[in-house]
């Protein structure tokens, strides 16, 4: 066996099994298990913190039956378009989160939630706590301001 893990382009000590479909401009933190072999795709943008899990199959059936169920389970998993998801998150197989979302550091995902656009999600087992579209947009006003005082100083305009 194996001590070292297979090269990616995301972080060298991220774990990437199957062949996940991974959008552009992702961020994948190490100590990360993306799991493809039942059928990943994750949204272009994302960020994937330290430690989370995506997973896209699961053995415990195969487990608990001391085998006489002999086969793996696999169901598809979708991360939509700029979803940020936490330190240590797990998302099991089947899930499928809305874009724009945020899974809280630590939270659960059960097999094959669904998960609406913009939406805040937290805990163990996790559920959507809120919507975050308000404060997406007033986060987005504030860095085009942000933006437009930088090209002001960059422009030596001192105001």
């Amino acid at each position: 066996m194996s001590s070292t893990l297979p090269q990616n382009p995301y972080h060298e000590l991220a774990w990437i099994a199957g062949q996940p479909e991974i959008g552009p401009e992702c961020w994948i933190g190490a100590f990360t298990l993306i799991d493809g072999l039942g059928g990943l795709k994750i949204g272009r943008g994302c960020n994937v913190s330290s430690g989370a899990q995506i997973l896209s199959h699961s053995t415990a059936r195969r487990c608990v039956t001391e085998r006489a169920l002999n086969q793996v389970d696999h169901r598809p998993t979708e991360i939509g378009e700029f979803v940020f998801v936490g330190a240590n998150a797990v998302v099991l197989m089947g899930c499928r989160v809305g874009h724009h979302s945020i899974i809280g550091a630590g939270a659960v995902l059960a097999e094959g939630m669904e998960v609406p656009p913009y939406s805040l999600i937290v805990g163990v087992p996790a559920r959507v706590v809120r919507s975050i579209e308000s404060e997406i947009a007033a986060w987005r006003a504030e860095g085009a301001e942000l933006a437009r005082k930088a090209e002001r100083l960059a422009s030596g305009d001192k105001q």
